[in-house]
């Protein structure tokens, strides 16, 4: 194409693909089984070009499935090169070390053929319910307890599902129907995403989607330099400790801004834990580099010529780059953390842009018991805002959003007896951090159940900033009394309720400064006792 045709072309080229992967992520909301996909869009979705170069991403999903996804494809090449793979041909994995960091994530992806030739590859990922093992949880001391873990392999071979994976799948699962469904799930929003893309091509006569996605990517490499470049050069750094499992952790970061990009270096950050709350290097890239976008060049678009300016780094053998067969199910308790380490470091950087520690790892507690598996999705306060309050009861940085009550209820025999704003959880300052939830479940028949728990802030609230108050902990306990640990699995005795506190955002600047309608405010709604 001519610079001309390329100033008209590209911005419809660039649209049409961001519509064709969020209806790609549409597709797999809507025939997804997992409840946490279907109903909290948990998941990801993507178009790569034929090197493995993440081109497009959808809206819809978490920063912990598609900045890891990014990279995942190119571990699918280098396993099934292109010249190996036919039409109909679908791969998966769900090994943590090669895609999302943990058993639970099932990525598929799919070459496009048009004319005989691949022209793009597809990538999608979901967070199936159940992969067998001890479950979704905390409590595992290597990968090998925490279930079903697939290499790189067919799902389909020239559009003939692989049906002894189905048969292995189904045989060590809880659920298989579930599983086998969100697999097929996977395999269909591909499809939806390769046809809209062919159609694509229909449209516009002689596209060469490599070209466009070379120019896609040098331009937002390009652009998220130029931000880059308005930065102060030097290095800063933050420190933040967290619940771990049965010992406080050290996340330590040093983020240095250079001309050829932004360095994040955990060094100094904890050893590899002996439970399984340790995090794949490239789960840690993810939400790591999710932090940077979230503050620097957050208007140009996230794909790999963006990503490929943040170089992160941890030590091999440390909580944030742990290696096989270290248990890595609850991955996200401190992967989820990082954003505000990140932040930290660039608040001494672009001070009155950053927000307070937040609650950041979601409370997506697993429920078990007599035929059912569920994994609803509870989030605590953001921190307070440069210029506003933080948000009540909002998933940052995941963006997992809250399942329904409704929807908990019906595939399970328990009751949610109560779900509110916890009052007085965010913490004060001139902006005040955003509010947890309590949350009270029960057994509708009276009966025993079990909780697998993943959750932090319970020891370490969030912090404040430039004066502003600490968030409220959280809190696990039983209705009767007894308290619970946050980490780890545990039984909900007959006839009891497990109570959940989320806990509450950090706040920002002096609370002194904070307006006296706006304190008249949070009295009248209830934020803040009075």
């Amino acid at each position: 194409m001519g610079e001309i045709d390329r100033r008209i072309s590209y911005p419809l080229l660039w649209n049409r693909l961001l519509a064709i992967v969020e209806e790609q992520a549409q597709v797999l909301m809507r025939t997804a089984f997992s409840t946490v996909v279907r109903e909290a869009g948990d998941l990801s979705a993507g178009v790569f070009d034929t090197r493995g170069r993440m081109l497009a991403q959808a809206v819809t999903g978490t920063p912990g499935h598609v900045n890891s996804m990014a990279e995942a494809v190119v571990h699918f090449l280098d396993a099934y090169p292109l010249r190996t793979l036919v039409p109909g041909d679908v791969l998966v994995t769900n090994d943590p070390w090669l895609a999302t960091g943990h058993l639970n994530d099932f990525t598929v992806v799919t070459p496009v053929f048009r004319e005989g030739v691949c022209v793009a590859v597809f990538a999608s990922t979901s967070h199936i319910a159940d992969v067998g093992g001890r479950g979704f949880g905390a409590d595992a001391r290597e990968v090998y307890e925490e279930g079903l873990r697939l290499p790189i392999m067919h799902l389909f071979r020239a559009g003939e599902v692989d049906q002894t994976l189905m048969q292995i799948v189904r045989a060590n699962v809880r659920d298989p129907v579930t599983a086998e469904g969100d697999l097929y799930s996977l395999a269909a929003c591909n499809y939806a995403g390769a046809q809209a893309l062919l159609a694509l091509y229909d449209d516009f006569p002689g596209l060469d989607l490599d070209d466009v996605g070379g120019y896609i990517i040098d331009t937002s490499k390009d652009a998220m330099l130029a931000e880059i470049d308005s930065l102060p050069r030097g290095s800063w750094r933050y420190a933040m400790t967290i619940d771990g499992y049965d010992a406080p952790l050290a996340l330590c970061c040093r983020l240095s801004v250079t001309e050829a990009g932004i360095v994040l270096d955990f060094d100094g950050s904890a050893a590899a834990s002996a439970y399984g709350i340790n995090v794949p290097m490239a789960y840690t890239t993810a939400y790591a580099s999710f932090a940077v976008r979230c503050i620097v060049g957050s208007d140009v678009p996230n794909n790999a010529g963006s990503l490929s300016v943040i170089e992160v780094r941890a030590p091999q053998g440390s909580v944030l780059n742990a290696l096989p067969p270290c248990a890595v199910s609850a991955r996200h308790s401190v992967g989820q953390m990082l954003p505000d380490v990140v932040l930290g470091c660039l608040d001494q950087v672009l001070p009155d842009r950053v927000p307070a520690e937040g609650a950041s790892c979601i409370w997506n507690p697993v429920f078990l018991g007599d035929g059912f598996v569920i994994n609803p999705i509870y989030n605590g306060g953001t921190g307070a805002r440069a210029d506003s309050d933080g948000l009540n009861t909002t998933a940052f940085p995941s963006g997992v959003r809250t399942t329904s009550t409704e929807v908990n209820e019906l595939t399970s025999p328990l009751v949610i007896w109560r779900r509110e704003l916890r009052e007085g959880s965010g913490g004060e300052g001139r902006y005040r951090g955003g509010l947890g939830q309590v949350v009270e479940v029960g057994h509708r028949h009276g009966g025993v159940f079990e909780v697998s728990k993943m959750f932090d802030r319970v020891h370490h609230p969030a912090r404040g900033r430039q004066g502003g108050g600490d968030g409220a902990a959280g809190s696990v306990h039983l209705k009767s009394g007894q308290p619970l640990l946050g980490k780890g699995r545990e039984t909900v005795p007959a006839g009891d309720v497990l109570v959940l506190h989320t806990p509450g955002g950090g706040g920002l600047g002096d609370p002194e400064q904070r307006p006296a309608e706006a304190q008249a405010s949070d009295r009248l709604g209830g934020y803040t006792p009075g």
